[in-house]
């Protein structure tokens, strides 16, 4: 998960707006659509993927590669020394556009369906001194965002009302009280909340990746 209950407490989340568990409940949803919208994750999971060799020296995973264990190919266990393999994924560093698993000295990557076995830790993170990274603090206030506005004061429907509705606003009178409303974002693929999705579409997976 992308925050931590903890983390919208600091932001003032109280007791009497939700518990622990509703929040983590909620924190838990607003990752999984982060994780929807861009098309990959941010944070360290370890895991195999099975790729496709292209008969190329190079292949780009779904997700981006943090620590590489095992690498095969065609069940033959490749080299992962920096003379034989360069890999490029996370911590992402400037000017990071796609993960990807070069082989050197003018070897390839045999042409194969999912005949390329990859093991280690992956995921999108950002450099902080450790060696897999975190979390990126653009994803990570997106998700706070994203629980922040569920969390009006209980029993306030009025309140619901200006959370959910408040950035759909184009135009409002102070004197009357009255506004009025853009349309909703109908598209699946954004959270519907212009702030947040100008940030998650700074980190959506570049098109022609293959599924995670």
């Amino acid at each position: 998960m992308y925050a931590t209950v903890a983390d919208l407490r600091h932001e003032g989340v109280t007791q009497a707006m939700a518990s622990d568990e509703r929040l983590a409940g909620l924190i838990d949803e607003a990752s999984r659509a982060i994780d929807r919208i861009t098309g990959w994750f941010f944070e360290p999971r370890e895991m195999t993927l099975r790729l496709d060799g292209r008969g190329a020296p190079t292949i780009e995973p779904p997700v981006p590669p943090i620590a590489l264990y095992l690498l095969t190919e065609d069940g033959e266990e490749v080299s992962l020394s920096p003379d034989n393999l360069i890999v490029i994924g996370s911590p992402v560093q400037a000017g990071f556009y796609s993960p990807r698993l070069t082989r050197c000295n003018g070897s390839i990557f045999p042409m194969g369906k999912g005949n390329v076995l990859a093991t280690g830790h992956w995921g999108y993170t950002e450099e902080d001194g450790s060696p897999l990274g975190r979390t990126p603090l653009g994803i990570r206030r997106a998700c706070m965002m994203l629980v922040m506005r569920h969390l009006p004061l209980l029993g306030d429907e009025d309140g619901i009302s200006e959370v959910r509705n408040r950035w759909r606003i184009l135009e409002e009178k102070t004197r009357d009280q009255s506004y009025k409303l853009d349309r909703l974002n109908a598209y699946s693929d954004t959270t519907g909340d212009p702030e947040v999705d100008r940030v998650l579409l700074q980190y959506r997976r570049p098109s022609g990746l293959g599924a995670i």
